[in-house]
């Protein structure tokens, strides 16, 4: 590992690829911390995985630099940056012991066999494999062989390591506790890992924070509070969790909130305050299903309060959705489950209910 310290394992800048007149990646610029576990998010053919590539050096970009560990490493191969990379389908040698494996790179740098030794036994113990190392690749279940492909990319002690959608193969179960697993085998070895997923709920799980990619673009960087509860835009927010969304205009502004005039709702909708939004605006108001609150009757001091007609009630193990026609917009409410909860509004379907919320769990977007 590169034992000089800077304060980012990884910075792209300006970054930009072309393929022909397709731009697959549109000026990224992002720094990514040392010891950082970092997630590149976005649906297919976004970009995530074309950034990985570049950060890795196996593609070539049209424009812009890469750092690692402050180092300039735009134009040099892949064996020539610090970094490791860990891909969907493993890559692993079929014909090779888990040990042979998992040594390959140290064998081929001539490593000392002593040292060799030693590092194969620290990371067999980091990954659980202490038992396998004589076993062959193709003996593995497929949660085991990703663990051979981590240890084989962490025995080089690289400065980053790469994950180009690791778990992605594998079954849900499976999937959630090689989470756990991939997450703690970074703690303990404490390298930054940028994660490529498309998969929200891993990227909320694992990451430190999260680059949201859409169309070769970064959308959004914060942790995964802040992209869930302050989403920059309508994609990132529609993108993470479940969200509704109502459209509007702005008609009233004080210090404290700002007053939307919505179609379905009596009284304009309340949000904070925004510098930036004007009266006569068009904005979008987001709010998440989990902060809606649902009553038979109408909440005497609720702030933002409407009815609408309950059309369906799906349980969903630790919580209920609930979906309520606004008008002619459709409105998902989450709650959390009790036993009976569900059966308390089963004879309230085709009837009118009340939905309300505070102004402060209303987001505003302007993009």
């Amino acid at each position: 590992m590169n034992q000089s310290y800077h304060d980012f394992a990884v910075e792209l800048k300006h970054v930009s690829k072309l393929y022909g007149r397709v731009c697959a990646i549109d000026n990224v610029s992002l720094e990514i911390k040392q010891g950082e576990y970092f997630c590149l998010l976005g649906p297919s053919g976004c970009g995530k995985s074309t950034t990985l590539n570049i950060i890795g050096g196996f593609i070539p970009l049209s424009k812009g630099e890469v750092l690692i560990a402050g180092k300039i490493v735009t134009n040099d191969l892949p064996y020539r940056r610090d970094v490791n990379t860990v891909f969907q389908n493993y890559a692993l040698f079929p014909h090779m012991t888990v040990a042979e494996n998992i040594s390959f790179g140290l064998r081929m740098k001539q490593t000392q066999p002593e040292e060799i030794k030693h590092r194969l036994e620290e990371m067999l113990s980091q990954v659980s494999m202490e038992w396998a190392g004589d076993r062959r690749a193709k003996q593995l279940s497929g949660g085991q062989q990703q663990r051979v492909a981590l240890a084989r990319a962490l025995i080089n002690r690289p400065a980053v390591l790469l994950l180009d959608e690791p778990l992605g193969a594998l079954d849900l179960k499976l999937r959630k506790q090689l989470q756990m697993e991939l997450l703690n085998i970074q703690r303990k070895v404490g390298i930054t890992f940028v994660h490529v997923t498309h998969d929200q709920e891993e990227a909320m799980f694992m990451s430190d924070r999260i680059a949201v990619i859409s169309e070769g673009k970064v959308a959004q960087i914060g942790t995964p509070s802040d992209l869930y509860y302050s989403p920059k835009n309508r994609f990132v927010a529609d993108f993470i969790g479940e969200s509704n969304f109502f459209t509007g205009q702005v008609i009233e502004i004080n210090e404290e909130n700002i007053g939307i005039k919505i179609e379905g709702f009596k009284n304009p909708v309340l949000v904070p305050s925004d510098e930036n939004v004007s009266n006569g605006k068009e904005v979008t108001v987001m709010i998440r299903p989990e902060l809606i609150n649902l009553s038979s009757s109408k909440p005497p001091n609720a702030e933002n309060v409407t009815n609408g007609i309950l059309t369906k009630i799906i349980f969903l193990g630790m919580y209920t959705q609930f979906d309520v026609k606004l008008g002619s917009t459709l409105t998902k409410i989450f709650s959390p489950n009790s036993s009976d909860s569900a059966e308390n509004w089963t004879d309230k379907i085709g009837n009118i209910i009340y939905l309300s919320w505070k102004p402060q769990d209303g987001k505003l977007l302007l993009e």
